[in-house]
Parts: C-alpha cells; sequence; structure tokens
C-alpha cells in the first residue's frame, strides 16, 4: 500500500464504491453467469464510464473489474489465454480513471486491484493454499506493475485463504 493511501486512511476510511457486475449487466453490458469481468476487453468504455459514475458518487477508490478475472476461473470458461490481458486491461482502466478523477476533483483517488476467491481452496488440501498463494501472487504483481496502490480482497469464504490473500 502506498505511503499516501497510509496518510488518507489516517484522516479517516476510505468509500469504495462497487457492484460492477449487477450495474453493466443493468446497463445492457453483460449478462451475470460465469465469466462477467471480460467486459474490461469487450466493452472498455462502458467500464470506464462506470468507474466515473461511481466516483462522481463520491467513491474514493477505483477497483479493477478482475472479479473471478483468476486463473482457475478462467480454465473453466475456457478464456485462460484471456487471464493476463484482462487483468492488465481493468487494471489500467481503473488507474487512468483515478489519475484523471484525482485531477478534476482534487481530491486523491485510488486505483486499486482486485483479490476475489478462488472457487479451489479447501481447508482440509494443505496443497490448494499453495495453488492459491500462486494465484493471488500473480494478480498481485499485475496489479503491482499497472500502478495499483492497493489491493482489495472480496468475498473470501475461508479465513485461511483471506489470510493468503493478506500476505
Amino acid at each position: 500500500m502506498s505511503d499516501v493511501v497510509v496518510e488518507r486512511l489516517n484522516e479517516g476510511p476510505l468509500i469504495c464504491a462497487e457492484g460492477f457486475l449487477f450495474e453493466l449487466e443493468r446497463r445492457g453490458y453483460l449478462s451475470a453467469g460465469e465469466f462477467v469481468p471480460e467486459v474490461a476487453l469487450l466493452r472498455p468504455d462502458a467500464l470506464e464510464t462506470l468507474h466515473r459514475d461511481f466516483q462522481h458518487a463520491g467513491s474514493d477508490i477505483v477497483q479493477a473489474f478482475t472479479y473471478n478475472g483468476h486463473r482457475e476461473k478462467m480454465r473453466i470458461v475456457g478464456e485462460e489465454d484471456l487471464l493476463e490481458d484482462l487483468n492488465r486491461a481493468a487494471l489500467r482502466i481503473a488507474r487512468e480513471v483515478a489519475e484523471e478523477e484525482t485531477v478534476r476533483s482534487g481530491r486523491p483517488i485510488f486505483a486499486a486491484g482486485n483479490l476475489s476467491n478462488s472457487n479451489i481452496y479447501d481447508p482440509d488440501d494443505p496443497a490448494s493454499a499453495d495453488e492459491v498463494r500462486a494465484m493471488y501472487r500473480e494478480m498481485a504483481g499485475w496489479a503491482a506493475e499497472e500502478g495499483a496502490q492497493l489491493i482489495l480482497a472480496e468475498t473470501m469464504y475461508f479465513y485461511e485463504e483471506a489470510r493468503i490473500a493478506l500476505e
């Protein structure tokens, strides 16, 4: 996490607007299902507009829409070849919107990477923790390379999986 984010957190809470799936579906850009974050590749304009709408509503964070954009989910839907491109595109869009909205609003807006539940963590299988760890490291690496200032983890079903994300 960047020093600027820590300084801002010392001032008080940060708000992160979210709900990409439901809002993009409502707007007609995707249908809920197995693989929704590909909107970052197919309709980057729609994703950028939604990010801006969230900022205008008061969000302090632009979270990259990579929920379920991890190796396991992409493998299941036969789109693993899009994994890195999808993540990087979503991260770039988030960072660009954060930078532009910081200038426009005169307040710091932060770009965030995202880690979501892996769907492979099994508390009874220690080897699954290593697979999840590798998956999250890969995604966190892309987030850092694309300029994310922090990484959010969401929808973790197991405490240990959340701890792995925290690593």
